[in-house]
């Protein structure tokens, strides 16, 4: 179940799907992207207060430049950037990563016995690509995970009240799953989609089992979080940031 907690004053989100990692999804009140002059100073702050709470260097905070590809990278020592990368999987307890968002879909994956975990950027393009299930399949088969080991939070996005999409969107997410039945409605000859369930079904569709979904709309709950669509184009996002635990 989602939930909202304070740090240092300030609300984040989290799930106990993902009960023995260490992470957060940020909302409106401590940013940490954004292209906005004004709101530099905010983010540079809120960045170090998230290390202090991570207990990192900033040097080892990885972000990535995202490109709604299905590029998926184990994170490395002594690196901290990565380019066109959508998903990044942790296998150490040094580092942290973020990725950032304003509707897209926040996936953070948790294998707790191998003590392995992956934040992951899923659009409408990586639903269709199905980035997600791609990057559990490599923790699987790269990484030792059971897939069901694997715990699941989707977090917040643009819900299916408020995701108008084109046909051309519309047929390549359907085709994405396997049953496509429940994933979208009609309302006054538009087409609204459920990337969130889309999602789901396709992790449900390699064996993963336990998925928790948050129910907060990015454009519906704009007070709380940054909505692309909702806000004409903002640059201002919130991010789901992981770490490791030490395990022992």
């Amino acid at each position: 179940m989602f939930y909202l907690e304070k740090i240092n004053n300030k609300t984040v989100m989290k799930t106990d799907i993902l009960d023995g990692l260490t992470h957060f999804f940020t909302t409106r009140e401590c940013p940490i992207k954004s292209k906005e002059p004004d709101m530099l100073s905010t983010i540079e702050e809120n960045k170090k207060m998230f290390c202090k709470v991570l207990n990192i260097d900033e040097n080892n905070l990885i972000h990535a430049e995202q490109r709604h590809t299905n590029r998926i990278e184990i994170a490395q020592l002594g690196k901290n950037f990565y380019e066109n990368t959508d998903a990044i999987i942790l296998t150490n307890t040094e580092q942290a990563a973020y990725l950032n968002f304003a509707d897209c879909t926040p996936v953070v994956a948790f294998d707790k016995k191998q003590n392995i975990a992956a934040v992951i950027h899923s659009g409408w393009k990586g639903t269709v690509g199905k980035i997600a299930q791609k990057t559990v399949l490599k923790m699987q088969d790269e990484l030792n995970s059971n897939i069901e080991d694997i715990n699941v939070a989707i977090g917040p996005a643009i819900s299916v009240c408020c995701y108008e999409v084109k046909e051309d969107v519309f047929n390549m997410s359907m085709i994405s799953v396997m049953d496509n039945k429940d994933l979208y409605e009609i309302r006054d000859g538009k087409i609204f989609v459920n990337l969130k369930e889309i999602n789901k079904r396709q992790l449900e569709e390699v064996g993963i089992k336990n998925i928790d979904i948050c129910p907060y709309c990015t454009s519906c709950d704009n007070n709380l979080f940054y909505s692309y669509r909702k806000e004409n184009g903002t640059t201002n996002r919130h991010s789901a940031i992981i770490k490791l635990q030490q395990q022992g």
